[in-house]
């Protein structure tokens, strides 16, 4: 898998806030292919949301580099195409974190805050994002009259509505009850499906990982590190298959650090 195949590429990285005494993150090297759904995977306090924010550049590395697609002579010449139009990534977080004083519409409107578009094109690209999560009709509520999923849909379509190449997801369905929760991983699915965008979705439930992504990556330890991965086909999807309870119970082996039970296609980050 090499850097010019990727939307992003972590190369060697390590993360650490003191200097390089304390590591949160060391050695990790992780591409992200264009098109497809990568599940984050690994217990809570690993440092997964950090690892998102080296992603979107709001963390610098200690060690290693990141790149981006954008970095390439292709990527520039696209960017230059699009010039101020789109941002390379967009983040969804756990919490909608919407504005009490804006509409849906605005909350929505926000995120194209600096990019040269006219009122107009940010109106219009704002409705086509409500318009792929299903809140089109919503958009002159307020955030108050919302229901937690849909609140989280607004959240998604503020990040669709920049165009991002790389769309970030941190737990955003974690506060969630169990119904609305798969309603509205149902609904990613097709957004990611009509999209066709690259998603990292960060996770710590096996169950959801397994649903949604088409490749799992695990981290864990401390300093945390890519331990494993999990390319995931349709035909293990099936919650009630033999396939599907193989590959869970490699993953959560891989979280624990324990020995590799065998069984499904496994491949170590060490030898990708």
């Amino acid at each position: 898998m090499s850097v010019t195949d990727s939307v992003a590429c972590l190369e060697d990285v390590g993360l650490s806030h003191d200097g390089g005494q304390t590591f949160i993150l060391r050695h990790v090297s992780l591409s992200l292919l264009k098109g497809e759904f990568v599940a984050l995977l690994g217990p809570s306090g690993v440092g997964k949301s950090t690892l998102l924010r080296v992603f979107m550049g709001l963390s610098n590395p200690t060690e290693g580099q990141v790149t981006e697609a954008s970095q390439s002579a292709a990527g520039v010449a696209a960017g230059q195409r699009e010039a101020g139009k789109r941002r390379a990534q967009a983040l969804v977080f756990q919490d909608a974190r919407l504005m009490p004083w804006r509409s849906v519409l605005g909350n929505v409107m926000f995120g194209l805050e600096g990019l040269a578009l006219t009122r107009k094109e940010k109106q219009a690209r704002a409705l086509a994002a409500l318009r792929l999560v299903g809140l089109e009709e919503a958009a002159e509520r307020w955030p108050r009259r919302l229901s937690g999923g849909q609140r989280q849909r607004v959240g998604v379509a503020r990040a669709l509505t920049v165009d991002p190449d790389l769309l970030l997801m941190d737990e955003p369905f974690g506060a969630l009850d169990p119904i609305t929760r798969s309603a509205l991983q149902d609904e990613l699915l097709k957004i990611w499906q009509q999209t066709h965008k690259t998603v990292l979705f960060v996770t710590h439930d096996i169950e959801e990982a397994m649903k949604l992504a088409t490749r799992i990556v695990v981290l864990s330890g401390s300093p945390a590190g890519i331990t494993g991965e999990l390319k995931v086909e349709a035909g293990q999807k099936d919650p009630h298959s033999s396939a599907f309870k193989i590959y869970t119970a490699r993953l959560r082996a891989m979280i624990a650090g324990e020995a590799d039970p065998g069984g499904a296609p496994y491949w170590h980050s060490a030898e990708i």
